[in-house]
């Protein structure tokens, strides 16, 4: 790959995504494969003005050898230092960049009920330290293409030529070509006028429908705003969470979704890609799972069993069928991308910075607003060629909100 490229995509990432600030700490988050592409990334932190850059390597094959011989007990430990790093974290909110590029396989053949005893022990030791660091620091998450990764979305190819190819793609959807700064910026632009108008509808219930069986109405509280695009910390630095992002997003009343939803797109999760999966919900609960096989059921169980929230949907995101993303006609196996290729829910977490003037609002009164909490947040795909969206708004109007899967407004 081209090196000023790559040193283009770099800058991309350290002074948009995670706009480092001078004197700001910066911590990256990256496979051991991918120092000759970190590299850049930490050069231009450095040159952004960076006090420090730490890099925490990763490993799923390293991980997955520890899921085969460790036991929970051990898996689920956590010891001191780890709490330390995060409490420290805490006091000095670096920045944080991470990047993905993992095959979605590699953790395919772990123990999938030890990994999901772990998750229930170590989420709630980790979620009490995110939680004190929320809307306060900046972070984004990028992705460049691994060996096994580029394979799994181009297995015709050589190992070199899916590489690049997954480059090419990558680049394109993250706007990399040209002038990425200026590309960005004008896509913000466009997110915001999207959102605006949404907001400006004042939405209160929205009813969706397609052939493949979705047909689910889910509302939103008054006080909750459409965003898409940047995103700004309580002290006011601009940053961009997610490098693509086509969607305009909000949070949803827990206790409001109704009806039975069918994925459009297979989801990565817990080292299996499943595939033909729905839910039903009744009052804001997924009562009902639905899957292709026994397998991908169990999980998705699993999923929606790992705390209170986590069977309800912190988000209700809009992207139009027609997006770049879904344009290139390629599945990614990864929800950074897949995501943004068509309209999805999130179940999980919720997003306090969706309340509208959530800066100005005390804790108790964000609480007060009862949002999903929970220690996930997992999206998954709903759009078709065909989606259907309406919506009641709050001064009485009915207005389609998309049409063929497209915009509609």
């Amino acid at each position: 790959m081209n090196q000023k490229i790559l040193k283009s995509y770099a800058k991309l990432i350290a002074r948009v995504g995670a706009n480092v600030q001078k004197g700001q700490e910066v911590l990256i988050n990256a496979s051991v494969s991918d120092e000759y592409f970190v590299k850049y990334v930490v050069l231009e932190c450095y040159k952004a003005g960076a006090k420090s850059v730490t890099v925490e390597w990763t490993s799923s094959l390293v991980s997955a050898m520890a899921y085969k011989y460790e036991s929970v007990e051990t898996l689920s430990d956590y010891p001191v230092w780890k709490e330390e790093k995060l409490k420290r974290q805490v006091e000095v909110l670096p920045a944080r960049i991470i990047i993905e590029s993992d095959d979605p396989d590699a953790m395919s053949k772990v123990d999938q009920d030890k990994m999901t005893q772990v998750r229930r022990i170590i989420g709630p030791k980790v979620m009490k330290y995110r939680e004190q660091m929320e809307n306060k620091y900046q972070w984004t998450i990028v992705g460049i293409p691994g060996e096994a990764w580029a394979k799994k979305v181009f297995p015709e190819l050589s190992k070199k030529a899916a590489l690049a190819k997954m480059w090419d793609a990558i680049l394109k959807v993250t706007r990399v070509y040209g002038d990425p700064i200026e590309n960005w910026k004008a896509h913000n632009a466009n997110l915001l006028d999207k959102y605006t108008k949404l907001n400006n509808l004042g939405i209160k219930t929205l009813y969706y429908t397609a052939s493949n069986g979705t047909n689910f109405n889910i509302s939103l509280k008054d006080c909750m705003v459409f965003n898409g695009g940047d995103e700004k910390t309580l002290s006011g630095v601009v940053f961009q969470p997610n490098m693509p992002t086509e969607e305009c997003f909000t949070s949803p009343d827990k206790n409001s979704c109704n009806g039975v939803v069918y994925a459009s797109k297979p989801l990565s999760l817990m080292g299996k890609v499943i595939k033909n999966f729905g839910f039903r919900f009744e009052d804001g609960k997924a009562v009902e799972v639905f899957a292709e096989d026994e397998e991908s059921k169990g999980l998705l169980e699993k999923l929606i069993s790992l705390d209170e929230g986590a069977s309800r949907l912190g988000e209700v995101a809009l992207v139009p069928f027609d997006s770049p993303i879904n344009q290139t006609g390629l599945l990614f196996y990864n929800t950074l991308y897949d995501e943004n290729a068509c309209c999805h829910l999130a179940l999980g977490r919720a997003f306090n910075d969706c309340i509208r003037d959530f800066d100005k609002l005390s804790e108790e009164e964000i609480k007060a607003v009862d949002l999903n909490i929970s220690m996930i947040h997992v999206d998954f795909m709903i759009g078709t060629s065909d989606l259907h969206i309406e919506a009641d708004c709050y001064d009485g109007n009915h207005v389609v909100i998309f049409d063929k899967g497209t915009w509609a407004i």
